[in-house]
């Protein structure tokens, strides 16, 4: 182990310190322990010293790596051994499931056109790790019951692991016959820097294979076949990674790679609905007509803004009204329906992929209810109230009533208190928007005299649109980057039970701030821009008629185009941040300390050294992934009638996504601590919450942000040659401007004298009608179609979702019969080993009872083993 740098290591030497077991080269480290000595080292060093001897006293073996022989020459490792007895004690208590019989249930069928898969396909050995068994809960006094070849290789790394930590989170560290609840558990001693870290050891290096035979060598074959990025085509070994790193973080990636899967298809139709926009752009007779120096260059429109916006002619608008038909055409329609119909296949079916890994990961039986197990140490320790429990008539700490009241008001409040600044932030981008765009419009000189190459690409609202969109995103990452902190603290303050609990606590209310924080400028552009705007004699103002803040108005294309913009910006921005943090920063944090493992000479960095210095896997880290997919399934569904490529945005970062995450588990962090999880927990409501909503927002998005229903309403009920031709013109009221108020005319007050009129927006009666100004019968045929298009789509949606949801079983047919299956053979071979049990006792009581009764006894044991 010496540090100087010389070749004279005796073999053993090497062999210890290059794998994960003990000098002995027998026992296998299963868990490590780092400190460091500083000034108030004593203090530490007392409580080391009986936290060390309360786990020699539960059992467990440990060994201490002085710190001449680290790299840094500071840092001590403790290294824990868990032997059989301790392993066999806390299996039974975890009720941890092992292995009694090879599974007899023969695998799927052969799946006709299989050969077309195999490029897809992984190896055997990394898809399959290890046989099929049927398993049981783990009792210390059956062990024969059990398929135990070697204890040393029974329980796998995983459990261990496990099993370890379960000790060091609850062994205390005060002094024997002083009773301090709060001196408990590892998480107290690393948060006071007693121990710098704790952490299971990876099992080997990723870019190389263990040498010892007896280690699995796992970890390489992860790197080698499922995070490198030139496996984004293959499937992913989710029985490795189940194995490695426990079902929690295996059923992360099951239900990423089904997303990314499912996204598929929905980008394949958004593509083809896209293609149409494309392929039938000139066919668009509105955006002609806009065009049209005949048509759209005569019509002078009434100014967008007070005193700076000129008077402006409709062909200024013209590439915006080409590039609004790409997204907003006949196919979108069918696209929003298609979407809400895919949402619901899309969940349907991964309850489906759930209920089949809960019946090959042995989760069947494995209730949240039965986490009485994962109580949070942190409860146990800060709740000093006891009572008696009903069902195990044991004491228990609970916390009060009053207490529990007042912590989830304080929580309550504090939850709505940062929704109203995420609000109050919204309506601030909205004041900027408003006030912005006069400015934007007299720098993008009047159109009407010379249409400059700059304002021809750049209108004022597609330049307002872009800078209020950016401005409004890095608001966003501000907020979430303090909300974060806040949401964790106010969740450690309401004390939950079970780590169940404090999950899904925080996942509620992150995602409550998420949903206002990424979506509620979307909803502002949707459902609430141009809406509001009143008309040339009687505009509406934002904070009311003394603020000059004019509420906007949409594009003569219409609000489509806006939402559209406002969505790439921020889901695109969203996904180039996450990607850039999570892949990015490690490589340029690995470059910058220059610590990478491969450029140390083996002979001076241990097994134990090398994953010290690997990233810290936080408790929450997988809760961060599910929230970034899942705020991004909203992106995808909520507003996706506006953005139909938007799936394939999806796609495409999701492939990067896996590969990413899997690279960072092997690579970048310390390995971490395998948990159980039957599902996707809380998201599965979040998700179908979205699914349902996403309906009604793609229909309002269909009625009232798109033209689509205008359109059609002129073509049926109001085109005298049933064709789009007269639309504009139709779509425009007139507006005499001798009657518009001096705070609205520009400031220039210059016009074509050969025009007393001008144009707007909305459907009204022209000046000199006796209902001047009132809204025509058209505004309200067009409403009353915008409401049954909104009924219909809606209804023909949810019954499709509900036929669908009703037809597609939660779980396969095939997993029920081999669930009920398990069962029945379970009973049967338990049945048998205790006949087989009891009949050996029997032998042994016939054997030692005396000469003279021994007449009787065969017929006794006769009859019992036919009752038996």
């Amino acid at each position: 182990h010496s540090s100087d740098g010389n070749q004279d290591f005796s073999s053993k030497s090497l062999y210890s310190t290059y794998t994960v077991f003990f000098r002995d080269g027998v026992r296998r480290i299963d868990f490590v322990l780092s400190y460091v000595d500083d000034k108030d080292g004593e203090k530490k060093q007392e409580r080391r010293r009986e936290f060390e001897a309360n786990l020699e006293k539960a059992g467990l073996e440990l060994e201490t790596e002085d710190k001449s022989d680290s790299k840094d020459q500071k840092t001590y490792f403790l290294k824990i051994h868990a032997p059989w007895d301790v392993l066999a004690t806390y299996a039974d208590v975890l009720k941890i499931k092992v292995p009694f019989k090879e599974s007899d249930i023969p695998h799927g069928q052969d799946v006709p056109l299989e050969w077309l898969s195999h490029p897809f396909r992984l190896p055997d050995h990394v898809m399959h790790p290890q046989p099929d068994y049927f398993t049981y809960p783990f009792d210390k006094t059956k062990t024969d019951f059990f398929l135990i070849s070697d204890k040393d290789t029974f329980f796998p790394p995983s459990t261990r692991n496990r099993i370890v930590f379960y000790i060091l989170a609850r062994c205390p560290y005060y002094k024997e016959g002083r009773k301090d609840r709060g001196k408990t558990g590892i998480k107290r001693l690393l948060s006071n820097g007693t121990y710098t870290a704790a952490f299971p050891l990876h099992d080997c290096r990723y870019w190389k294979k263990a040498r010892n035979a007896e280690c699995e060598s796992e970890r390489y074959n992860l790197y080698e076949h499922w995070a490198r990025f030139l496996c984004f085509y293959k499937e992913q070994p989710l029985n490795l990674i189940r194995k490695y790193y426990g079902e929690k973080i295996g059923i992360y990636f099951a239900w990423l790679g089904f997303y990314t899967e499912m996204l598929f298809f929905a980008a394949v139709m958004g593509l083809i609905c896209f293609t149409y926009g494309v392929l039938s752009y000139d066919d668009n007779i509105s955006s002609q007509e806009i065009c049209h120096p005949k048509i759209g260059g005569r019509i002078v429109m009434c100014p967008l803004c007070d005193k700076k916006c000129p008077f402006w002619k409709l062909n200024s608008t013209c590439l915006s009204s080409w590039q609004s038909h790409l997204f907003d055409n006949e196919g979108t329609v069918f696209f929003a329906i298609f979407m809400g119909i895919w949402v619901t296949l899309f969940l349907e079916f991964w309850k489906r992929r759930q209920a089949r890994l809960e019946y090959e990961w042995d989760l069947v039986d494995f209730e949240e209810e039965q986490q009485q197990l994962q109580i949070r140490p942190e409860f146990e320790i800060r709740c000093t109230n006891r009572r008696l429990n009903k069902i195990t008539k044991e004491m228990e700490p609970y916390l009060p009533v009053t207490s529990k009241c007042a912590r989830f008001c304080l929580s309550a409040a504090t939850v709505i208190f940062w929704i109203s600044l995420i609000v109050a932030c919204i309506i601030g981008v909205i004041a900027y928007r408003l006030a912005v765009y006069a400015a934007f419009a007299s720098i993008i000189k009047d159109p009407m005299r010379k249409i400059q190459l700059v304002g021809r690409f750049i209108t004022p609202q597609l330049a307002t649109s872009v800078t209020a969109s950016c401005i409004n995103f890095v608001i966003i990452m501000i907020l979430n980057f303090f909300y974060e902190r806040v949401a964790i603290w106010i969740t450690d303050l309401e004390i939950p039970k079970t780590h169940l609990e404090y999950e899904n606590r925080l996942t509620m209310k992150m995602f409550l701030f998420q949903f206002v924080n990424y979506y509620s400028s979307c909803f502002y552009v949707a459902f609430f821009k141009g809406k509001f705007v009143g008309y040339p004699g009687d505009y509406s103002y934002m904070f009311g008629n003394w603020s000059n803040l004019r509420n906007e108005e949409c594009d003569p294309g219409g609000c489509l185009i806006e939402l559209t913009t406002q969505l790439v910006i921020v889901m695109t921005g969203k996904q180039l941040c996450g990607n850039i943090q999570e892949a990015l920063l490690p490589l340029i944090r690995n470059w910058w300390s220059g610590r990478r493992g491969r450029h140390n000479p083996e002979n001076h960095y241990s097994r134990w050294e090398q994953d010290h210095v690997l990233q810290n896997f936080s408790q929450l880290g997988l809760f961060y992934e599910y929230l970034e997919m899942v705020v991004q399934f909203g992106f995808i569904t909520l507003f996706v009638a506006s953005f139909p490529l938007a799936p394939l945005l999806a796609l495409f970062n999701n492939i990067l996504e896996i590969r990413v995450d899997a690279w960072k588990f092997t690579t970048q962090f310390k390995r971490p601590m395998a948990s159980k999880a039957r599902n996707i927990g809380a998201w599965q409501e979040i998700l179908n919450a979205v699914a349902i909503l996403s309906v009604v927002t793609n229909a309002f998005i269909m009625a009232f942000t798109s033209d689509m229903i205008p359109r059609m309403v002129y073509l049926y009920a109001y085109s005298k040659e049933s064709s789009m031709r007269g639309y504009v013109n139709n779509s425009l009221s007139i507006y005499d401007i001798s009657q518009i108020p001096e705070r609205n005319m520009p400031e220039d007050n210059w016009f074509d004298n050969a025009t007393s009129t001008c144009r707007y927006r909305d459907y009204r009666y022209p000046p000199g009608h006796q209902r001047e100004y009132t809204h025509t019968m058209q505004f309200w045929h067009i409403l009353a179609a915008k409401m049954a298009f909104i009924i219909i789509m809606e209804h023909v949606v949810f019954v499709v979702k509900f036929f669908v949801a009703w037809m597609i079983p939660d779980v396969p047919s095939d997993v029920k019969a081999r669930i009920k299956r398990e069962r029945y053979l379970i009973q049967e071979y338990l049945h048998n080993y205790e006949v087989e049990q009891l009949k050996l006792q029997l032998s042994a009581s016939f054997i030692t009872e005396p000469q003279s009764e021994m007449t009787l006894t065969p017929d006794k044991h006769e009859v019992l083993s036919e009752c038996l």
